[in-house]
């Protein structure tokens, strides 16, 4: 007779690959770095000029770091070298910036009737050295002076500075655009005209979701997979799946239209705390609760702010707000279900119903999550 979930459960699959997966992330990688995050670019046309209005990590691209490579910078050859140019003040990084912006320049492509336009440093404004646990964002200025025919414009951006959003200004139906590492914006009317439509935004924004879970989103894949710990069926599986779904759907489109707004600072230790919650429940009992999906549903929560602040980092365009919102939850979900099929074949689909499933595999696996988890609160909370 199948068990019913406020009866309480047991062990799944998911949770078997969660904690091998979460095993060799903590001997493989860092477990706090710095996320490499994509420049933001805002283009205007101002009398007869394309300006460029950049905001980005100085310091990855100083240290010669090959942004589109990793997805952190302590990941990086260069990691020491970076953390270096973190410490240095603002008027120290201006002058190697200056430095290197001839080299830099070579990786910018504005490109108008197939010929590339020479540019012009404008300014650079570097913040003073700040928490050192979150990146340091620089806006850099840089200009173009426009043939009198040009009606359009090609962008480009070299591969190692990694991605560029490129977000046109002042014009009705402004192009708006997530280049990949190297890629090219295509022609965009300098007159505008080239927003892209509600489906195209959509579909746009799901592989950025995605993302954001596989391969960035380490903390979010720890508790998704620890949650089926419990779960060796697939009903309560979906309760909880559903619970959390639906909170961080919640928050994340609260956050997103700046109804809600909580500092990172608050938000990312209570995430690690979620964390080691439900891996150290997993290790004192077999069963589910039936309040877990309350639980979930409140640590879904917390998880919504936390892709919410992704978002921040780069926003999501005007003309296709709610299209955009969608597109990266739908993405944020199939990275979540990516993750625990592969958990699945890896593991649950053949060692599920071993006596020694729990024992083996899971309360290990939680152990391993809960280390991990626990490091993490107090790095984020006192370091």
């Amino acid at each position: 007779m199948e068990q019913s979930f406020l009866d309480g459960p047991r062990v799944t699959l998911g949770k078997v690959l969660s904690s091998i997966t979460l095993i060799l992330v903590l001997l493989s990688s860092p477990l706090r770095a710095h996320e490499v995050l994509p420049a933001i670019a805002d283009m205007t046309q101002v009398d007869g000029r394309l300006e460029f209005n950049v905001r980005l990590n100085i310091e990855g691209l100083l240290a010669g770091i090959d942004l589109s490579e990793v997805e952190d910078t302590n990941a990086a050859p260069e990691a020491n070298d970076y953390d270096e140019l973190r410490a240095l003040e603002s008027n120290d990084i201006s002058a190697r910036f200056s430095r290197f912006w001839p080299e830099m320049q070579q990786g910018i492509s504005v490109i108008v009737n197939g010929s590339a336009l020479p540019l012009s440093l404008d300014s650079l404004a570097v913040p003073e050295v700040g928490d050192p646990e979150f990146v340091r964002t620089s806006e850099l200025r840089f200009s173009a002076t426009l043939p009198a025919d040009a009606t359009s414009v090609d962008v480009g951006w070299a591969k190692e500075f990694g991605t560029l959003i490129l977000r046109q200004q002042g014009v009705a139906a402004p192009y708006d655009g997530y280049l990949d590492a190297g890629s090219m914006s295509g022609p965009i009317q300098l007159a505008g005209g080239d927003q892209a439509s509600g489906w195209e935004t959509f579909f746009r924004y799901i592989p950025v979701g995605f993302e954001h879970i596989v391969p960035l989103g380490l903390d979010h894949i720890l508790f998704v997979l620890g949650l089926y710990f419990l779960a060796a069926r697939m009903r309560p599986l979906l309760w909880q799946i559903s619970a959390f779904t639906l909170a961080h759907t919640i928050t994340l489109a609260l956050a997103a239209l700046g109804y809600v707004n909580v500092s990172g600072n608050i938000v990312e230790p209570l995430i690690a705390a979620s964390i080691v919650f439900v891996a150290v429940e997993n290790m004192m009992t077999d069963h589910l609760n039936r309040w877990r999906p309350l639980v979930v549903f409140g640590f879904g929560l917390l998880h919504g702010l936390g892709f919410a602040s992704v978002l921040g980092e780069f926003g999501l365009p005007e003309g296709a707000f709610i299209p955009a919102l969608i597109g990266f939850n739908i993405g944020v979900e199939v990275g979540q279900l990516a993750v625990i099929a592969v958990a699945f074949l890896a593991v649950g689909l053949w060692f599920r119903n071993k006596s020694w499933y729990r024992r083996v595999i899971s309360t290990p696996g939680s152990a391993a999550i809960a280390l991990i988890a626990s490091w993490w609160f107090i790095e984020r909370t006192f370091l």
